[in-house]
């Protein structure tokens, strides 16, 4: 089975923008949230940033090749 990119991406952006957020407000809510709900925000939310960062990378691998990483192939 074939994903289609785009389809992949709308999915993974706005959840990787989201995990993006969720990390500065769980620490700055630490104090009020206690330990627990802290490390499962925070902990759990930088891994899955991680993964969805990966996810995002893979999905726009030949746009980098093409664009950052051209090597010797200046116009």
């Amino acid at each position: 089975m074939k994903v289609d990119k785009n389809a992949a991406l709308k999915i993974v952006n706005p959840a990787l923008a989201i995990l993006m957020l969720n990390q500065p407000f769980s620490a700055f809510l630490s104090e009020v949230t206690g330990w627990d709900l802290f490390e499962g925000l925070h902990v759990l939310g930088g891994i899955l940033l991680l993964m969805a960062a990966a996810v995002h990378l893979m999905l726009n691998w030949t746009w980098i090749e093409l664009n950052l990483l051209k090597r010797g192939n200046k116009p």
